[in-house]
């Protein structure tokens, strides 16, 4: 195959990953598309950059096949954009000598259930000592090895799953009212609970890990787009500040991700400090920002990272957030709209009616 067939060929693939994700639909095969905007966006470059160096640009055609190209190299980077490390924050950083009393440090890993290595993991629990861990794919064997390693949290939430959706939750700042619900789907756990601050002030946690797109796990995304919101809905209601994390199974520049961040009133931690791509660990090309921490206004962030390889698909996140409640005004975000918030609604609606529907059928 010639160069410049080749280059005509991947551009129309191009085109088509690129329209593919703006159809309101949630079919796996859809929404998968959502992932591959860092990709896209290289390849896409590559291409342009090919073609304008092989090829003379003569016909219409060449400037017609240049231009589609081109527009959709604009249209996936400006969805990246915000990701890139050029610290244009959404959540700020942390003011300078600011009271211990006001930090939390939050270590959270899909730890992967069929890792079978958890000595990694302990390692890394000992040596960085936060204040919160939150480990989700855990089953009772993971609860079981951790549990000399966590002995020193007083407080703690523990759903031990074989399915690949357990839930661990532990913590040296007080939980107060911790909750385990289960939003949507009767096998999908997430945990809810006020954590009580050094300084005395709560602050509202959830904890969710919904099921992603794909074959094997759910063929639409509506469920998991209906557990973010249903969190999205809590945050937006909540009279303290509001700290959503966990494994979303959705990259921070989907549709599903924005819109649960404006109905919620939540802002990205990541914006402007880079991808810090959780998953997946175990490949250098196919990598997301799976991962996340959502607050509200009045955090700020002192250290976001990535820990290190615990034998998981996933790489844990390391992050410290500094409550300054003084500073919210700063980087308040705009109310949700009228039409957002029917979005959601109408999300939230649409997969408790496939539950029932699955649950009539016996599924």
């Amino acid at each position: 195959m010639k160069l410049k067939t080749f280059l005509q060929i991947f551009g129309i693939i191009a085109v088509v990953a690129t329209l593919v994700p703006l159809f309101a639909a949630d079919f796996w095969w859809i929404r998968i598309y959502d992932y591959f905007h860092i990709q896209l966006t290289l390849l896409t470059l590559a291409a342009l950059a090919a073609y304008f160096i092989r090829f003379d640009i003569k016909s219409k055609a060449d400037y017609i096949f240049m231009g589609v190209l081109l527009s959709c190299f604009i249209y996936q980077l400006l969805g990246i954009y915000p990701y890139l490390p050029h610290k244009n924050y959404i959540v700020g950083e942390a003011s300078s000598g600011l009271s211990e009393n006001n930090l939390i440090r939050f270590y959270a890993a899909n730890v992967l259930q069929e890792n079978t290595d958890p000595s990694l993991l302990i390692k890394e629990i000992e040596q960085k000592d936060p204040d919160v861990l939150l480990f989700t794919e855990t089953d009772l064997k993971w609860r079981n090895n951790l549990s000399q390693a966590v002995s020193d949290y007083p407080y703690k939430v523990e759903i031990p799953l074989d399915n690949t959706y357990g839930m661990l939750l532990y913590s040296k700042l007080e939980m107060l009212e911790p909750q385990i619900r289960y939003l949507i789907d009767d096998s999908i756990p997430s945990i809810h609970t006020k954590l009580r601050l050094r300084s005395g002030d709560l602050v509202n946690f959830h904890s969710i890990h919904p099921t992603p797109p794909m074959p094997q796990h759910n063929p639409s995304s509506s469920a998991r787009d209906a557990e973010m919101m249903l969190i999205a809905k809590m945050a937006l209601d909540s009279d303290l500040p509001v700290i959503v994390a966990g494994d979303f199974n959705d990259v921070a520049w989907s549709g599903t991700t924005s819109l649960f961040a404006n109905v919620g009133g939540l802002l990205d931690t990541r914006v402007g400090r880079g991808f810090y791509n959780s998953f997946d660990a175990t490949s250098f090309l196919m990598r997301w920002p799976l991962d996340h921490f959502f607050v509200t206004e009045e955090f700020r962030v002192k250290k976001f990272s990535l820990g290190n390889d615990i034998g998981s698909d996933h790489f844990p996140v390391e992050i410290i957030l500094s409550l300054e409640p003084d500073r919210a005004e700063e980087q308040k975000p705009e109310p949700a709209t009228q039409d957002q918030i029917k979005q959601a609604n109408e999300q939230i609606k649409v997969a408790r009616e496939k539950q029932e529907e699955k649950k009539k059928n016996g599924e």
